[in-house]
């Protein structure tokens, strides 16, 4: 069954909090995520930050499915927004109807401030918008505010710090719910860098490199991504991409960051370690992911690029 993913719009919500993810949630369905996109508000139309309204919106579920996802952005002059009526009705919906340990709540700018109204933050690790810290601070003493930072996860809750930060938020999302893959076809789609924030883990090797937009580079990348185990040699893949051996070194380089022997070497780590989490010796999970022995795979770990 498909996630229903929920975007609930307060008063006067900022049109690229919104528009940002819920377009980067759409392209994920395209590239074969299994997402169902639902939009709703108080009234059947809501007015943006630009003035523009919005119709056609559902009403905020009495009922959600376990995992469902949840998205608030934020709003433009959140003090007078959030005071008004509909605001306060988005307050109680979610202090009534969110259960943290059953669905998933992602707040978008000042969208953090309607969690801590409702009492979702108490406890919890979140941010907002810079010029909003203060605000979000005094509003739940208890909640444990992060200041700079582009997102905070807090088990199964995300807030962010808004406007273009509500995009690497979704993309992180959708590596999370979806797959690495998707939101990396994604954020090429969309032409935005894909990155995490400094709470999470190391970026994946399957992810690092990848910020850049030449298209041989990618393709030589998504060639050996598919088979790491694969005994790939420049002069090969240069031809299958149509340039020089030296030709795509050097692009490689340039817009990876990284050599070719380098990158295919991290995959293959990266793919030993999936292989032996799967239950596999280490010497197997070595054979599997294409190296000669698992002290190859051990020195591959030692000189791997940093991401």
């Amino acid at each position: 069954m498909a996630r229903e993913v929920w975007f609930v719009l307060p008063p006067r919500f900022m049109l690229l909090d919104f528009a940002g993810p819920a377009e980067a949630f759409r392209i994920a369905t395209e590239f074969g995520a299994d997402f169902s996109l639902h939009y709703a508000a108080v009234e059947p139309e809501v007015r943006c930050s630009l003035g523009l309204p919005l119709g056609g919106m559902a009403v905020l579920p009495q009922q959600l499915p376990d995992d469902s996802l949840i998205i608030i952005p934020g709003a433009d002059c959140s003090a007078e927004a959030y005071a008004m009526p509909e605001a306060r009705q988005i307050v109680r919906w979610l202090a009534t109807r969110i259960d943290p340990q059953r669905q998933l709540l992602a707040t978008i700018c000042s969208a953090a401030l309607l969690a801590g109204a409702a009492g979702l933050l108490a406890g919890r690790q979140c941010t907002t918008h810079h010029s909003l810290i203060a605000r979000l601070q005094a509003s739940d003493a208890s909640a444990r505010v992060q200041e700079n930072r582009v997102f905070v996860q807090d088990g199964r809750l995300w807030t962010s710090a808004g406007i273009t930060a509500g995009i690497d938020l979704a993309l992180y999302l959708i590596s999370q719910l979806a797959s690495p893959a998707i939101a990396r076809d994604v954020a090429r789609e969309m032409v935005v860098y894909f990155r995490r924030s400094g709470q999470d883990a190391q970026l994946s090797p399957w992810l690092a490199h990848r910020n850049h937009l030449h298209p041989a580079v990618h393709k030589v990348q998504d060639l050996i991504a598919a088979k790491p185990q694969d005994d790939w040699s420049l002069p090969a893949l240069a031809g299958l991409v149509h340039v020089s051996p030296r030709h795509l070194s050097r692009l490689f380089r340039e817009h990876a960051g990284v050599s070719v022997h380098d990158y295919h070497l991290a995959l293959r780590a990266a793919l030993a370690g999936q292989w032996r989490a799967a239950g596999l010796s280490k010497e197997k999970a070595a054979l599997a992911a294409g190296f000669s022995s698992a002290r190859q795979w051990q020195r591959a770990l030692q000189s791997a690029p940093a991401g």
